[in-house]
């Protein structure tokens, strides 16, 4: 295999460049010197995103269970985005004494982490995909239980790799009931054999059920909750945004191909789910006080609405989940932000410890504006652009009813995003919280979330571009 060749993973092996390069500061670096890592390790990632976007040949390795196209390469580079907002957030709360020498672990799991999510895009067989699953998986536990003081954060990580153990058994069941059906794990000739008999239903079904897990769908969302709560508020921005946003491309992508001629028994569970997923989340939203339980079932809420653009089957679907999940990279990362730099300067995380927020902090105030604003679907912001073609898609193909409770469901949504708007812009507090200070790159990332929300609105051609770019028209 000429060496040429494997550039096709560039990606991949840009972002192993990166981590080998952390690792080697690690074992030489002082530990007092922790700020240097964060601000190389930022610098570094930058880069390797900023290549994402340059052109690369498409192909396929190792007898094609590896496979690059423009559609993954969109995709990575939608992830990279997320992690790269992300790691800057992030600063702050890394450069704190509590996390003193351990802050080369941080970026270590979380690349690692995202290097399993490339493996899962680019998977040609199911080994790959599952491969890249458990890459994925396995270091984000330990993130969740990154706070080794906090019992709570413990507790998270122990549910967390039990929960995804236990989706991963049930995968794999799926995936031997696939091989055992069809004699192969390759998508390419898996998809010629998969007919409505009822094994393969069965494989889908259980195949389908080990991926809900990971997207937070109803029923299968039990773990959300919790392990956002006790996970650190930057880790569960990650598990929110660019967990989920890998595993609903990968079941975009698998629907589209594998399993496409089994459309009339998926589109029945789609649509169940979807129903079950927005609602549900819409409702046990209404009663949360703690802003990380708020804002995950909040995320079950929204990746329900993400399946009325997979559930219609089309291209045009298609672009539009990709899209949105893009702009959901930018509002909740936005809001997830404001939470986090308000939990980790006074150590509260209650909606109703955000009252008079305004009078202290007019800008945080109007990031968390905008992001609640956007996640709500409220225009001219970009959420209103992400639902509303979500809903073209999903009534282009006769769904009408689906978009119907969808929009009831967006108006109980306004409900429960307008109290933490209510709270700091109109409530009153005799001990509001104090003025917080954020390093500059906490301030970047919450510029450029801020500059997304908006951008990502304001400029259709965005849109557009995903559809040109993605789908090589």
């Amino acid at each position: 295999m000429e060496l040429a060749k494997f550039l096709i993973m560039r990606s991949e092996l840009s972002l192993l460049a990166v981590v080998l390069i952390l690792l080697v500061v690690e074992i030489f670096s002082a530990k007092s010197k922790q700020g240097a890592v964060v601000n190389l390790a930022t610098g570094l990632f930058l880069l390797h995103t900023i290549l994402g976007f340059v052109p690369v040949a498409t192909g396929q390795l190792f007898g094609g269970m590896y496979q690059h196209t423009l559609l993954t390469g969109l995709m990575k580079s939608v992830l990279n985005i997320g992690v790269l907002i992300l790691i800057m957030q992030s600063s702050g709360w890394l450069k704190q004494p509590a996390n003193k020498g351990r802050v080369s672990e941080f970026f270590l799991l979380i690349l690692s982490t995202l290097m399993g999510m490339y493996f899962m895009l680019s998977a040609g067989d199911f080994l790959m995909l599952y491969l890249g699953l458990e890459l994925a998986t396995i270091p984000l536990a330990a993130l969740v239980a990154y706070n080794l003081k906090e019992m709570k954060s413990m507790e998270a990580g122990a549910k967390f790799i039990l929960l995804a153990a236990l989706s991963s058994g049930i995968m794999l069941f799926g995936i031997s009931l696939i091989y055992g059906s069809s004699g192969s794990v390759y998508y390419a000739e898996v998809v010629g054999t998969m007919e409505m008999n009822p094994m393969q239903i069965m494989a889908m079904v259980f195949f389908l059920s080990g991926l809900g897990f990971k997207i937070s769908l109803v029923p299968f969302h039990f773990w959300t909750a919790d392990v956002y709560e006790g996970a650190p508020t930057n880790v569960a921005a990650y598990l929110s945004v660019i967990s989920k946003g890998a595993s609903t491309f990968v079941l975009l992508t698998l629907l589209f191909t594998v399993f496409k001629t089994m459309f009339d028994a998926w589109e029945v569970l789609l649509y169940a789910m979807a129903v079950l997923t927005i609602t549900l989340g819409n409702l046990f939203a209404l009663r949360q006080q703690n802003m990380q339980r708020f804002l995950a079932f909040s995320s079950i809420a929204q990746a329900g609405f993400l399946l009325l653009g997979i559930i219609s089957g089309t291209h045009y679907g298609m672009t539009t989940v990709i899209y949105f999940v893009l702009v959901y990279v930018f509002s909740n990362l936005g809001a997830f932000g404001v939470a986090a730099i308000v939990y980790n300067a006074s150590g509260k995380i209650n909606i109703e410890d955000y009252r008079g927020f305004y009078q202290t902090n007019p800008r945080l105030s109007l990031v968390m504006l905008l992001s609640l604003f956007s996640l709500a679907g409220i225009p001219p912001v970009a959420g209103f652009f992400g639902k509303f073609f979500l809903f073209a898609a999903a009534a282009e193909q006769g769904y009408y009813w689906l978009v119907i409770i969808a929009l009831l469901n967006t108006i109980i949504s306004l409900y429960y995003y307008l109290r933490v708007v209510k709270a700091m812009f109109l409530d009153r507090s005799e001990e509001p919280i104090g003025l917080i200070k954020s390093d500059v790159l906490t301030r970047v990332a919450i510029a450029v979330s801020v500059a997304g929300i908006v951008a990502a609105g304001v400029f259709s051609q965005v849109f557009d571009w995903i559809h040109l770019y993605g789908w090589g028209m």
